[in-house]
């Protein structure tokens, strides 16, 4: 049990993360494209939790199970996204 929690905690603690680097890439672009800034950077961080939620459930329904590799791939494809997204910076 001790252990899922932990897995929980840090599910939801790189949600966050993804969270932030997706809503921080609109910023700027949502201020010049004259979209209300706030509603730009939770539709871009809700966004990028989503596609993570969504591969995590596919890596769910295959077995029922979330190994720690399934849950390092779904952050990890976040993460080529988001860099591809900044220009690799």
């Amino acid at each position: 049990m001790n252990n899922m929690v932990k897995t929980i905690a840090d599910i939801f603690a790189r949600m966050l993360a993804v969270f932030v680097i997706s809503a921080l890439g609109v910023l700027g672009a949502g201020a010049v494209a004259g979209v209300d800034v706030l509603q730009a950077v939770a539709m871009a961080g809700l966004l990028g939790v989503a596609r993570v939620l969504e591969d995590l459930a596919k890596s769910f329904l295959q077995d029922g199970k979330l190994t720690q590799a399934e849950i390092n791939a779904a952050f990890r494809k976040e993460h080529r996204r988001a860099e591809e997204e900044d220009g690799g910076r």
